[in-house]
């Protein structure tokens, strides 16, 4: 049973006591739209895709734009808040909670996975076994967009926006060599400073074997 202390716990905890102020200052960012942009791009134009939305927090923008691309989403995240808030804001969507390192989809089910933001909340050392688990949850060919780090981070811990959180990734080579020994060929991929904070992520677009 996780404690206090698991790194997965802190995460949901802190996103559930955030969840309103953080989608109050970071709901809208160019940068995500860019990427989020790059996905629906790769999604069949006639709709019925299926979609999942790793860390999805209170549902905006990515789960609402997607439904609204006619496509269906299933969102996965920790918080118990941000799934309510993004019930509400997606009706249509279908929301999860449970952590990304561990929880089990069906081999193959989904077209797309969108991991905005989120892996870099998860334990570098597991980041390598995480993205094998992401191809082998996506169809033949399919996309994942995903926000990596830039710097090497070890599992950093501290305050962040008033609430202890987990931040932890390793540099931007080391991820693309992760994200291609998980076996993904990789169609774009940038560096780029965030809008609405003073970050900077590594952006991919890769695709699964087949």
């Amino acid at each position: 049973m996780a404690g206090p202390c698991d790194p997965a716990r802190i995460v949901s905890h802190g996103y559930d006591r955030i969840a309103e102020a953080y989608l109050a200052h970071y709901g809208g960012s160019r940068i995500r739209d860019l990427w989020l942009g790059e996905l629906l791009a790769r999604l069949p134009a006639r709709g019925g895709a299926r979609v999942l939305d790793l860390g999805c927090g209170a549902g905006i923008p990515v789960a609402r734009r997607v439904v609204q691309a006619g496509h269906r989403v299933v969102g996965l995240d920790g918080a118990a808040r941000q799934l309510a808030l993004a019930r509400v804001h997606v009706p249509a969507g279908t929301f999860l909670r449970g952590d990304m390192a561990s929880i089990a989809f069906t081999a193959g089910v989904f077209d797309a996975v969108a991991a905005f933001y989120a892996i870099t909340h998860v334990p570098r050392g597991v980041h390598g076994a995480l993205l094998r688990r992401i191809a082998g949850w996506l169809k033949p060919g399919g996309v994942l967009v995903a926000s990596l780090g830039v710097g090497s981070t070890p599992d950093w811990r501290g305050s962040w926006l008033g609430v202890p959180m987990v931040f932890s990734h390793f540099d931007a080579d080391t991820n693309l060599a992760l994200v291609r020994g998980a076996g993904f060929a990789i169609d774009r991929q940038a560096t780029m400073a965030q809008d609405d904070e003073d970050a900077r992520f590594l952006w991919v677009v890769a695709r699964a074997p087949g």
